[in-house]
């Protein structure tokens, strides 16, 4: 019969990968909350800034709650959630052969911020069918430490692990990347066999869903991940 004490074990574990969750976490509490901060602040500058020619191209920022809030950009809602979960990643991503990720094992343990693109009808008219796309995923640790993975530059401006602790800069980029590139993707309308036909119910029921568009270059990166 082995002689080690799992109470020695779990208390390691308390000490060690338990309480860098939880470090992971408020940390990402604060960056999040830094972040809804850089997005209404870029907002409240772009509604000052820009004059389109039509009032109805507008631009707001809007808290949801503790764990959401949104940005409106004309046609595109990008919607900022924090999971409340401390992840680790696949051990085939390149990032976890960092040897930052190496050298402590609770280095690897990232809390997320996810950042979805919508298209601001599908919100306005309730069409709960409609896709949102996800434009990035920051991902930060116990030290702050943080990358993003993305669409972009986004994908590539932040592809690593950084060098050190996030900060303002950094999240107020990520905000501005985000908005560039959920403008700048036009939609494209489904192929016009799969509109030819529609059921009565959709006619009644779904009469704003009819025809909607998906983004060009979400759609190709979509499909390819679902052939892989």
């Amino acid at each position: 019969m082995s002689t080690h004490d799992p109470l020695v074990h779990i208390q390691h574990l308390l000490e060690s990968k338990s309480t860098a969750k939880q470090i992971t976490y408020k940390n990402l509490l604060l960056a999040f909350d830094q972040l809804k901060k850089e997005s209404k602040r870029i907002a409240d500058e772009l509604q000052k800034r820009a004059h389109p020619g039509d009032e109805d191209v507008t631009v707001y920022f809007k808290e949801i709650n503790e764990h959401e809030f949104h940005v409106k950009l004309a046609g595109d809602l990008l919607v900022f959630v924090l999971h409340t979960n401390v992840v680790t990643l696949d051990g085939e991503n390149p990032v976890m052969q960092d040897p930052y990720i190496l050298q402590n094992e609770v280095n690897r343990y990232f809390g997320q911020i996810m950042i979805y693109n919508f298209m601001a009808d599908s919100l306005k008219f309730n069409r709960v069918n409609d896709p949102g796309y996800l434009l990035a995923r920051v991902l930060l640790n116990h030290e702050n430490r943080f990358l993003v993975e993305g669409e972009g530059q986004l994908g590539v401006d932040y592809a690593g692990i950084s060098k050190g602790p996030v900060t303002d800069a950094n999240l107020n980029n990520i905000v501005k990347l985000s908005l560039t590139i959920a403008i700048e993707i036009d939609l494209m309308a489904p192929p016009f066999p799969q509109v030819r036909f529609i059921t009565l119910h959709q006619k009644m029921e779904k009469t704003q869903e009819l025809g909607a568009g998906q983004k060009i270059g979400f759609r190709m990166s979509f499909q390819d991940n679902l052939k892989g």
